[in-house]
C-alpha cells in the first residue's frame, strides 16, 4: 500500500508516546486520521498539533483532517462506535494501528486488588483490546471490500522476558503470536503485522530501570519506529510478520530465516502429502471459468467468462481442485491466439472453445475412486490448461503437492520452474561466470537472478524503471542496467568487453540481437521467450536473424531454446528445491502488489502484465477471496504462513 494523501487511518492510544508520533507522521503525509484515547485533554492537544501539520501539506480538505474520540479500548461497544464514526466521516478504513498499551501498576506478587484487577486491566488493554480492535478493523475492511493494513504495536518484551513486569511481557507476547496467526487474511487483501520496538523514550518507558535500558543498547529513536511502521504498511509481501527494532541490530524480522527454517516443513513430497484434518468444501452445481472462444493475440477479445456445470461423481483417476490463486503469464496471449496448438489455423479453430490459464494453486475438494495417494483438503499446484476457473478437474497424475496454497507458490510454477530448469539444462550453469538476465524484474527474471547468484556467479540484470532496479538490487544483482536511463549496449561493451558467459533471454527482437553480440566465446544464450513480439497489431510475427550461424560458429557459442512443457518430468523435483530455498530464506519471491480478484479480472491482469508496469510476478488472480473463511481451511499449523510450529 502506498502511503498517499486521501487515505484514512485510525490509531488507538494516539494521544501519547508512539501513537502520538504515528498520528503526526500520518497527517504530515496527508492521511486523514482518527485518534482514539482515554485522555481527552491529551487527545485534543495532539489533534490540534496534527491538524496544523496536515494543513501545511494540504490547505484545503472536504473532510476534517483529524478526529479525536474519547474511548476506553477495553469497552467493545465504545470501540465499535469509534470505528463507525471513522467510517461515517471518511467513507472507509485503509490503515488501523493498535497502539494503546499500559504497564502493570503493581508488581505481580504484590497485587492484592480485588479479583487481581490490576494485572487483569493490563491484559485487557494490551491484549484483549488489540484482539477486539483487530477483529473490528478486519470486518470494516471486509465490508468495504478494499485492501487494508493493520499494525499492532507489540514489544521486544514479547520476544524475550521482561522480568520486572511479566504481565506486560506476557500480554505483548500474546499480541505477537496473535498477529502472526492472522497471516492468511492477506488472501483478502488485508495485511496484519506486529511492530516490536525495544525501549522508546516515552512516558511508559520512564517506569523502567535506566540500567536495564542501557544494557539493551539505550532508547530506540522514534524515527526508527516510524520507519518500521511505514515499512509494514507499504510492503505488500509482508503479512503476519513481526518486525523487531533495536539499536543493536536495526530493523529485523523475527523469526529470522535461519530460526524459521528450524520449524518449517522443508519441502513437499509426492509420496507423503502434507497432513490435513478433515475439510469440507461446498461443491456447487456450477462454477465460472474463462474460455477462449476465438483465436486472437488480444486476450480480452479472445476470451469470455462462462458458467460451467460441475457434476459428481468424478472420473476414477481425477481430482477436483478448488482454485485459490491462478497465475498470469506473458504467454497467455500466445495461448489465446492458438500458438501452442499444432496444425493449421482451420484445425485449431475446430478445437474452440478451450479453457484458458496455465497454472494455479488450490485445495483438493474431491477425488475419484482410484485416487489413493491424495486426500481431500490437501493443498496442491497444477500446471495444466484451465486454471482461470473457480474449480477445475485434473488427472491425479498432474497434481503437484505443495505445503501451502500461497501466491508465492504460483510464482514458483511457470516462472520459477522455467528459471530453475533452464539454467540447469539449457544454460548448463556453473559458478564463476557472468550471467545476464533480461527483463529481470519480471516473473521468471527474478528467479533467474537469484539462482544465478546462489550458484556463485556475477549477475547483470536489465529492467525499465527505478522501482524495478531497486527490486533487482535487493535480490542481489551485481549490476542493474535500467534501459530507461542507460544504454544497454554501451554498458555491456564498456563494462564487459570479453562478453557475457550465460544469457537468460526473454525479450526477443532487438534485445536478442544485442545479447547475441554481447555473448562471450563459448557462451550460451538461452531463449525462454520473446515477450516484445507477443503483442502487436498482427500478433506474433517471426523475425529473421541474418548471420546467426556465422556468429555462433566463429566463437563456439550456443543458442538454446527452452520450453517448460518438455521438462514436465522435472517439475516436482525443482518445485521442491525452490520451496526449500524460499522457506530457508535463501530465495525471495517478489509479487507485484496490484490486486486482481475473481475470473472477471483476468483480462485486466493480462493487460497489466503487458503494460510493462509490473514489478515481480503479476499478483496471481485470487479466485477464492471473497468467500475465503479460515474455518473452512483447517490445515495443521505448518500450512499457515506466519504461524509458529513446534
Amino acid at each position: 500500500m502506498e502511503l498517499k494523501p486521501g487515505l484514512s487511518a485510525l490509531v488507538t492510544g494516539g494521544a501519547s508516546g508512539i501513537g502520538k508520533a504515528l498520528v503526526v507522521a500520518l497527517l504530515q503525509k496527508g492521511i486523514f486520521t482518527t485518534i482514539i484515547d482515554l485522555s481527552e485533554e491529551k487527545g485534543k492537544e495532539v489533534a490540534s498539533l496534527a491538524e496544523i501539520e496536515f494543513l501545511k501539506f494540504n490547505a484545503k480538505s472536504e473532510f476534517p483532517p483529524v478526529v479525536f474520540i474519547k474511548c476506553d479500548v477495553t469497552d467493545t461497544n465504545e470501540i465499535k462506535a469509534a470505528f463507525r464514526k471513522h467510517v461515517d466521516t471518511y467513507g472507509g478504513l485503509d490503515i488501523c494501528i493498535n497502539c494503546a498499551g499500559i504497564s502493570s501498576p503493581i508488581p505481580f506478587d504484590k497485587d492484592r486488588t480485588d479479583g487481581c484487577k490490576s494485572w487483569r486491566l493490563t491484559v485487557n488493554v494490551n491484549l484483549n483490546a488489540v484482539i477486539d480492535c483487530t477483529q473490528i478493523a478486519i470486518q470494516t475492511m471486509q465490508e468495504a471490500r478494499k485492501p487494508g493494513a493493520i499494525i499492532n504495536i507489540g514489544s521486544a518484551s514479547g520476544l524475550y522476558p521482561m522480568y520486572a513486569d511479566p504481565i506486560y511481557s506476557g500480554s505483548k507476547g500474546g499480541v505477537i503470536l496473535f498477529t502472526r496467526s492472522l497471516a492468511l487474511y492477506k488472501h483478502q487483501g488485508i495485511r496484519i503485522n506486529v511492530l516490536c520496538p525495544e525501549f522508546v523514550q516515552t512516558e511508559l518507558a520512564s517506569k523502567v530501570d535506566p540500567e536495564f535500558i542501557d544494557l539493551s543498547g539505550g532508547f530506540v529513536p522514534m524515527e526508527m519506529v516510524l520507519q518500521g511502521a511505514f515499512e509494514l504498511i507499504c510492503e505488500e509481501n509482508k503479512a503476519g510478520s513481526c518486525l523487531w527494532i533495536t539499536n543493536r541490530r536495526g530493523l529485523e524480522y523475527w523469526p529470522t530465516p535461519a530460526e524459521e527454517a528450524k520449524y518449517w516443513h522443508p519441502k513437499t513430497s509426492r509420496r507423503k502429502s502434507p497432513d490435513t484434518v478433515p475439510l469440507s468444501i461446498q461443491i456447487p452445481q456450477s462454477f465460472e471459468k474463462i474460455i477462449v472462444h476465438t483465436l486472437s493475440h488480444n486476450f480480452r477479445s479472445a476470451t469470455s467468462v462462462v458458467q460451467a456445470p460441475l457434476r459428481l461423481p468424478l472420473k476414477p483417476d481425477y481430482v477436483l481442485l478448488k482454485i485459490i490463486y491462478a497465475g498470469v503469464n506473458a504467454s497467455d496471449v500466445n495461448f489465446s491466439s492458438g500458438r501452442y496448438f499444432s496444425g493449421n489455423t482451420k484445425d485449431i479453430v475446430s478445437l474452440l472453445p478451450f479453457d484458458a490459464g496455465f497454472e494455479a494453486v488450490g485445495i483438493i475438494a474431491a477425488i475419484g475412486d482410484s485416487v489413493k495417494h491424495l486426500k481431500v483438503g490437501t493443498p496442491a499446484a497444477i500446471m495444466t490448461f484451465g486454471s482461470y476457473a473457480e474449480f477445475t478437474l485434473v488427472a491425479s497424475k498432474h497434481i503437484l503437492p505443495v505445503a501451502r496454497p500461497d501466491p508465492e507458490v504460483v510464482a514458483m510454477l511457470t516462472s520459477g520452474l522455467t528459471a530453475s530448469i533452464a539454467l540447469q539444462k539449457a544454460a548448463q550453469m556453473e559458478s564463476g561466470k557472468v550471467v545476464l538476465v533480461t527483463a529481470a524484474a519480471g516473473g521468471t527474471g527474478q528467479f533467474a537472478v537469484q539462482l544465478a547468484k546462489l550458484a556463485g556467479n556475477k549477475v547483470v540484470a536489465t529492467c525499465g524503471g527505478k522501482d524495478k532496479a531497486k527490486l533487482l538490487k535487493d535480490l542481489g544483482a551485481d549490476r542493474v542496467i535500467d534501459y530507461k536511463t542507460e544504454n544497454v549496449k554501451s554498458v555491456l561493451k564498456n563494462e564487459f568487453p570479453k562478453g557475457v558467459d550465460i544469457i537468460y533471454e526473454s525479450v526477443g527482437g532487438e534485445m536478442f540481437d544485442l545479447c547475441l553480440n554481447a555473448l562471450a566465446t563459448y557462451g550460451r544464450l538461452v531463449v525462454i521467450g520473446m515477450i516484445s513480439q507477443y503483442q502487436g497489431e498482427h500478433g506474433w510475427k517471426p523475425r529473421n536473424y541474418t548471420g546467426l550461424c556465422e556468429k555462433i560458429l566463429a566463437k563456439s557459442q550456443t543458442v538454446a531454446g527452452f520450453f517448460l512443457v518438455q521438462y514436465a518430468h522435472m517439475w516436482q523435483q525443482h518445485l521442491d528445491k525452490l520451496a526449500h530455498l524460499y522457506n530457508s530464506g535463501k530465495l525471495k519471491v517478489a509479487v507485484d502488489p496490484k490486486p486482481f480478484l475473481g475470473v472477471h479480472s483476468v483480462a485486466n491482469a493480462v493487460d497489466y502484465l503487458h503494460s510493462g508496469k509490473s514489478v515481480g510476478k503479476v499478483k496471481p488472480i485470487g479466485l477464492f477471496l471473497l468467500w475465503f473463511h479460515l474455518d473452512a481451511l483447517m490445515f495443521r499449523s505448518k500450512h499457515f504462513a506466519g504461524c509458529c510450529l513446534h
